[in-house]
């Protein structure tokens, strides 16, 4: 759990429109480390599709640098990042019929990445059984897509996805298109082939509770990483004289989430709009290191300034002035910084 798989840095994506670009990635920077079960979120256009798609060795980025199990994927030739989506990356999309052949049965489908990768004999029919039975569909391999439900078609498709035994599993809004029972399914699922497979799992979704199915949340926007939300180990507590002991003979509360802001490798960070909003924040900050801390402050603009330094010299010049005291006090209700001039 401690050794990167994924190594994001600086990254930059570029599609070019006829005479416009638009820019997709704007220098992101994401670690993920080997085993690890990863939630990807973010608004549509956030950049969240593209960096699968990097990922995955299905795009390359302009500039920046990503590293997948040691592999330089901005360096590779076309042959060698062809070879390594086959060996290395497997995809789940939102229609689990995309990863699907119609005419052939789950365990015919199972099996078809390995035909194509050049195996043959027992084996690829071994495997195939043990990942259909280890995704809860042993009884249904004769089965075609027409006669499985939704949920157990997108099972038959993260099978297919583990299929050639890569290391990393990319999962594109699989609970997208099914109820909230069966994508609680698929995610034990997720759960349960991270763990026994010792994958790393990269779930995007636009599921406000993906939280609770993973071990960290990333959410991009703007083409950055703006924040992670990781869980926090749940309390226990002892059941008090009278009250009934739960299963394991003590109560567990519910888990809890903090949300931290993501600074970059560049000391870039994204400041949440509502508290810009609430501050009327816009253009510039002031920046003040104090003890343990860093203060980001609003600017007043140069108008708002030169009203205040006018109205407190008018102040002081009049003879119901209040004192200096009170001129200070105007001076630091002016300044956010609260420091005067020399």
């Amino acid at each position: 759990m401690d050794e990167p798989l994924i190594i994001c840095d600086n990254l930059v994506k570029i599609y070019k429109v006829a005479t416009l670009e638009v820019v997709a990635l704007q220098g992101l920077d994401l670690v993920v480390k080997r085993g690890e079960l990863l939630g990807v979120v973010g608004a549509s256009g956030s950049g969240k599709s593209t960096l699968m798609n990097i990922l995955g060795g299905l795009d390359r980025p302009s500039a920046g640098r990503v590293w997948v199990d040691g592999y330089d994927l901005l360096k590779l030739s076309d042959f060698a990042l062809d070879r390594y989506r086959r060996a290395k990356v497997g995809f789940v999309w939102q229609q689990g019929a995309r990863n699907l052949v119609p005419y052939l049965n789950a365990l015919e489908n199972v099996m078809l990445p390995m035909t194509l990768a050049g195996q043959s004999g027992r084996q690829p029919r071994r495997r195939a059984q043990e990942l259909l039975s280890t995704v809860g569909l042993a009884e249904r391999q004769r089965h075609y897509l027409q006669q499985m439900s939704g949920g157990e078609q997108q099972r038959v498709a993260i099978a297919v996805a583990l299929a050639n035994n890569p290391s990393l599993l990319l999962a594109d809004e699989p609970t997208g298109e099914v109820d909230s029972v069966t994508a609680l399914a698929i995610y034990e699922t997720f759960q349960e082939l991270t763990q026994h497979y010792g994958l790393t799992t990269i779930i995007v979704s636009h599921d406000p509770d993906i939280a609770y199915h993973v071990h960290r949340v990333v959410a991009i926007r703007d083409g950055r990483t703006s924040s992670e939300t990781v869980r926090q180990p749940a309390a226990v507590s002892t059941p008090a004289d009278g009250e009934a002991p739960s299963v394991a003979g003590v109560a567990a509360e519910a888990p809890r989430f903090e949300e931290l802001v993501v600074v970059d490798s560049a000391g870039r960070l994204q400041v949440p709009k509502e508290y810009l909003q609430r501050l009327a924040i816009k253009g510039r900050v002031r920046l003040e290191l104090r003890e343990g801390e860093i203060a980001i402050q609003p600017v007043q603009s140069a108008t708002e300034a030169h009203e205040a330094e006018k109205l407190a010299a008018e102040l002081a010049t009049t003879p119901q002035a209040r004192g200096r005291r009170d001129v200070a006090e105007l001076f630091r209700r002016w300044r956010p910084s609260g420091r005067r001039r020399s």
